[in-house]
């Protein structure tokens, strides 16, 4: 029905379900864990996931985010786990087995790196190779003839690296692997991975697509067949499911994202360009910013709206870092992202995952997420924090 309809339309209409029963206008949230079995005959699929049993294979909540979702990106199916972790994992899980190898990027979210890098490899002997996927030579050196699964961060977290996924994808199918995509950092509307040949689309909900910072939340999207494999295997099997409660905040969320990114990204911008001429910072990575490396990338798939998320650093030594951040009024140092508040994280020098980041990134850095406030506020909270923290 909105399948030709405005972003914004979808946002709000997609996938709704209005309550039969007493007339709500939005849907109720159904905290049951058992739903009434057919006594008609009917076959029951005790552990299926098209019909309503229980709560763990299925809830009504569930289905309606779910549905908001494919119908936010053209997606077949999706599923939704209890955190992106969760999701993460329900992708790894069903599709690799032992001996398999997976490319995976070098810039990646920290569970990610720790699943790949320790937990697959030394339980289920799973065979890694770490590149850095915005070099798709790189990528394309890196696979193997038991290669089964490419994946990708783009934009990279926290770098904001852009990966070129048109060419990985037509990598992974002459190679019989899939290629998952971790998009948390655009959102899932600012880059349409599957649009541009992802097999698998994954986010953490908890960012853009709730905004609010008050819930958990992982999503993969992509086609029946795989999903059928994932809701199997990760979600009914290793019991991963959101709750309908967490489900409800989120699709509730999900219906301002349009309104939301589209602040993101011009903010964002603003802040990235202020920051960029400064003259105390040493460096800005933006996908907006024409500087960014793979700006070219960002410019072609991002639609002009290049999401909230900047990686930058100051001149200085850790005092003047510390300083910096005590400073700021409006920013809050916290470590999530894609929240309706702007939020920052310093990576010092000691972190251990500095190594795995491009040079300029292993003096330190600051991971910043732009929130809902005017540009006008966020430059001048950034402009007042940067000069306290030079004074003496």
């Amino acid at each position: 029905m909105y399948q030709n309809a405005d972003v914004h339309t979808v946002a709000v209409h997609g996938g709704t379900r209005k309550d039969d029963t007493f007339g709500a206008i939005n849907e109720p949230i159904y905290m049951t864990s058992n739903y009434r079995i057919p006594t008609d005959g009917t076959p029951v699929d005790w552990s299926g996931t098209e019909s309503n049993i229980y709560a763990r294979n299925r809830n009504v909540n569930q289905m309606v985010l779910q549905d908001k979702l494919c119908a936010l990106t053209g997606a077949e199916d999706c599923a939704v786990f209890a955190s992106g972790v969760a999701a993460l994992a329900g992708v790894f899980i069903p599709f690799l087995n032992s001996g398999d190898h997976a490319v995976i990027s070098e810039v990646c979210y920290s569970a990610t790196n720790l699943l790949f890098r320790k937990y697959l490899p030394e339980k289920y002997h799973i065979e890694v190779t770490f590149v850095d996927t915005t070099d798709t030579e790189a990528v394309r050196a890196a696979i193997r003839p038991n290669t089964r699964l490419i994946h990708v961060e783009t934009p990279g977290n926290p770098t904001t690296g852009i990966s070129d996924i048109p060419a990985i994808a037509e990598m992974a199918r002459a190679a019989g692997a899939l290629l998952s995509v971790d998009a948390t950092f655009a959102g899932p509307i600012c880059m349409y991975p599957l649009k541009l040949g992802a097999d698998l689309e994954i986010h953490s909900m908890t960012k853009y697509i709730n905004g609010h910072g008050d819930s958990l939340g992982g999503c993969v999207m992509g086609r029946k067949e795989l999903l059928a494999q994932i809701k199997e295997i990760s979600m009914v099997n290793f019991g991963g499911i959101l709750s309908p409660f967490n489900a409800w905040l989120i699709a509730r969320g999900l219906v301002t994202l349009p309104l939301r990114m589209a602040q993101h990204s011009k903010v964002a911008l603003a802040v990235a360009t202020f920051l960029e001429q400064h003259p105390d910072v040493r460096f800005v990575w933006y996908p907006g910013l024409e500087s960014h490396p793979q700006h070219e990338r960002a410019k072609q798939w991002m639609h002009g709206q290049y999401s909230g998320m900047i990686a930058f650093d100051i001149h200085g030594d850790a005092l003047r870092h510390q300083k910096f951040l005590d400073a700021l009024s409006l920013v809050t140092h916290a470590v999530s992202l894609g929240d309706v508040e702007s939020l920052i994280v310093y990576y010092d020098e000691y972190s251990d995952k500095l190594p795995h980041y491009p040079e300029i990134f292993q003096k330190g850095f600051f991971r910043f997420s732009i929130g809902l406030e005017s540009e006008t506020d966020l430059i001048a909270d950034l402009k007042q924090a940067l000069e306290h923290s030079t004074s003496v």
